[in-house]
């Protein structure tokens, strides 16, 4: 927007110019910086928050997967729709580029069982703290000079506009060349709020609407309201271990999500082994997250479902075999346990989403045993999910990123119009992209 400035509130001189500014301290706009300050550049940082890579910091916590060891055609494929604006950032900085920059910084790297690639320590902290001493007081080039507390308003005119924290008043930088990197809107108390876009809608840029990216959901259950009383308070927290998850092609009014009104198979978009774990009103976690993108479009135009396979280490004939033996006088959840493993929460989502009908006949209690449909009635808040799809269009960007309605204006990172499941694509392509735009910057200084 065209910041108004309220003039009987004070400027916070002394009025900065510098060469480029840098507006968000996240993955992609710490590679844009130091690309720039290696070649030489003076480079400002500013962030609202009192500290940088926040989010990078949280994400690490568990274990930071840096990026992921496939083939580079494979990875790729990750990013879906956006391939073909991800591949040009990838050719910047590859999987490999990333691992060989964090040796740089002294972080040592190794593949895990599932081809992910993460710190031997694991952790976030030491990579980004070596990754700031170096932006400080780097080997050759400049230092990078960081702005702290300091939220970006909009410009007045050709200005940036910053509101600094904790003080009264606003301060005007003038900037040859600027690059937003302020992220998506997920996590927002870690900085990535999204307020920036009615600062860039205004100005005429083409953005696509936020929205959740590697997400949970909520479940509709048997009657459309969610899960019963007892079912979340027995199972809420619970993993899901060892299933399948299958989507299908749309369901057919939600009645037959696996064959056709002919009897025909649907073909399947989606179909994975892995775990997540059931919440309080739905479902969340690795499995769940790597179908959401699916899941949450097909919210977005009616009914969405998935399968959920729930013995997918044995086939339906051997499954159907063990249900039909005789089990006299046992109950039928005793006859599970003892015949198939079905246990625990398994046990318990049977008994949540099954008539007593279904449960009672053998060749129906199979399908739900191979095949348990699971609907959704919503993705949880974009507040919660893990990353933003959505964003700046590139129809509104050069190829280096540079805002064809304010030149001299680049945008990277989560803040693009592209998403990716978890697994490393994500930090990758965001650190890929702010590498990107240094060259771009770098190439029309």
């Amino acid at each position: 927007m065209t910041f108004s400035a309220d003039h009987s509130v004070p400027q916070i001189a002394p009025e900065l110019s510098v060469d480029v500014a840098i507006v968000g301290g996240g993955p992609a706009g710490l590679m844009a910086a130091e690309v720039l300050s290696q070649a030489g550049v003076s480079v400002h940082l500013f962030d609202a928050m009192p500290s940088v890579g926040r989010k990078f910091l949280l994400a690490g916590k568990g274990g930071l997967n840096l990026t992921h060891s496939e083939t580079t055609a494979l990875f790729s494929a990750r990013y879906g729709a956006s391939q073909d604006h991800v591949a040009p950032w990838l050719n910047q900085m590859d999987a490999q580029a990333v691992r060989d920059w964090a040796h740089g910084l002294g972080v040592e790297t190794f593949v895990g069982s599932s081809g992910r690639v993460f710190p031997l320590e694991m952790k976030a902290a030491p990579l980004l703290r070596a990754w700031l001493h170096r932006l400080r007081h780097p080997a050759s080039g400049v230092p990078v000079q960081f702005h702290m507390r300091h939220r970006w308003l909009g410009w007045d005119k050709d200005q940036l506009v910053f509101q600094p924290s904790g003080l009264v008043g606003f301060r005007q930088v003038n900037a040859r060349v600027t690059l937003l990197a302020l992220g998506g809107a997920s996590w927002p108390r870690l900085g990535s709020d999204g307020a920036w876009l009615p600062l860039l809608a205004e100005q005429g840029i083409p953005i696509a609407p936020l929205k959740p990216s590697n997400c949970g959901f909520d479940v509709a259950g048997r009657d459309g309201s969610g899960w019963t009383e007892h079912f979340r308070q027995r199972f809420a927290g619970h993993p899901l271990k060892s299933v399948v998850m299958r989507v299908a092609t749309r369901a057919l009014g939600g009645k037959n999500l696996r064959c056709d009104e002919s009897g025909r198979s649907l073909p399947l978009r989606f179909e994975r082994q892995g775990e997540f774990v059931v919440t309080d009103s739905g479902v969340e976690g690795s499995l769940v997250y790597a179908a959401s993108a699916l899941l949450r479009d097909d919210l977005e135009s009616g009914p969405a479902h998935f399968l959920l396979d729930l013995l997918p280490d044995k086939s339906r004939n051997q499954v159907l075999s063990e249900v039909c033996r005789p089990r006299g006088s046992r109950s039928l959840s005793t006859h599970l346990k003892s015949r198939l493993g079905i246990d625990g929460v398994k046990m318990g989502l049977l008994h949540e989403l099954c008539t007593p009908e279904t449960l009672a006949q053998p060749e129906a209690l199979t399908d739900s045993l191979k095949g348990l449909v699971i609907s959704l009635q919503k993705t949880r808040p974009l507040a919660e999910a893990i990353s933003t799809a959505g964003g700046v269009a590139f129809s509104g960007v050069t190829p280096e990123g540079m805002l064809l309605n304010r030149p001299g204006v680049y945008c990277a990172g989560e803040m693009m119009d592209w998403e990716a499941p978890t697994g490393g694509y994500l930090l990758t392509a965001c650190l890929a992209s702010g590498r990107s735009a240094g060259l771009g910057i770098l190439a029309n200084l």
